[in-house]
C-alpha cells in the first residue's frame, strides 16, 4: 500500500481539496480526486523519502490548527499594516536558534514561518543551527523568537520524537 500511497495524509488532503474546489461529487470528479491523490505523491516518494517515526499525531493535528489560525490572524494584521502608514512598520531580521538538526523539523519550521503572512524564512543555516527570519513588523525581536520556538518548534520536536531543548 505504501508503494501506491507513500504519503496517505497528502493523498487524502489532495483528494478532499479537489472535491471541495470542484463543488460536486459526480463520478468523474471522484475519479479525478483519486487519480490526483495517487499521481501527485507517488513520484515524490522517489525524491523525498517517506517520513518515519511521527510520534504524536494529535500534537500534529493541534499544530495544524495553530498554523491555520496564525495564517488567518496574520492575514488580517498584514492587511492593516499594508493599508496603513508605511512609516510605522518595523521590519527586522531575527535569528532563531534551532534545537535540532532533524531535517523534517527544520524544513517544516521554515515552511510554517514562510506560510504565515508577515514573516519569511530567509536563511536556513544548518551549520550554525539557526533560522534567519524576516518579519514585516516586529516591536520585540526576542519575543518573536520565543513565540516561534514555543508555538511551532516545540510541537515539531514532539511530533518527530526529538529531545526538546533543556
Amino acid at each position: 500500500m505504501k508503494r501506491i500511497l507513500p504519503y496517505p495524509m497528502l493523498s487524502t488532503a489532495l483528494a478532499v481539496a479537489w472535491l471541495l474546489l470542484s463543488g460536486n461529487l459526480e463520478p468523474i470528479t471522484l475519479l479525478g480526486a483519486v487519480l490526483l491523490a495517487i499521481a501527485i505523491p507517488w513520484p515524490m516518494a522517489r525524491v523525498f523519502p517517506v517520513a518515519q517515526g511521527m510520534h504524536r499525531p494529535l500534537t500534529a493535528a493541534r499544530l495544524g490548527l495553530v498554523v491555520m489560525r496564525a495564517i488567518v490572524v496574520s492575514n488580517i494584521v498584514v492587511a492593516r499594516l499594508v493599508l496603513g502608514r508605511s512609516d510605522r512598520l518595523r521590519p527586522t531580521f531575527i535569528d532563531v536558534p534551532l534545537a535540532t538538526d532533524h531535517p523534517y523539523v527544520v524544513n517544516l519550521l521554515a515552511s510554517i514561518i514562510t506560510m504565515t503572512p508577515g514573516t519569511v524564512s530567509a536563511i536556513v543555516d544548518t551549520v550554525h543551527h539557526r533560522l534567519t527570519v524576516h518579519a514585516l513588523d516586529c516591536a520585540d525581536p526576542a519575543a518573536l523568537v520565543v513565540d516561534i520556538k514555543q508555538r511551532y518548534e516545540r510541537p515539531l520536536l514532539e511530533i518527530f520524537g526529538c529531545s526538546p531543548p533543556p
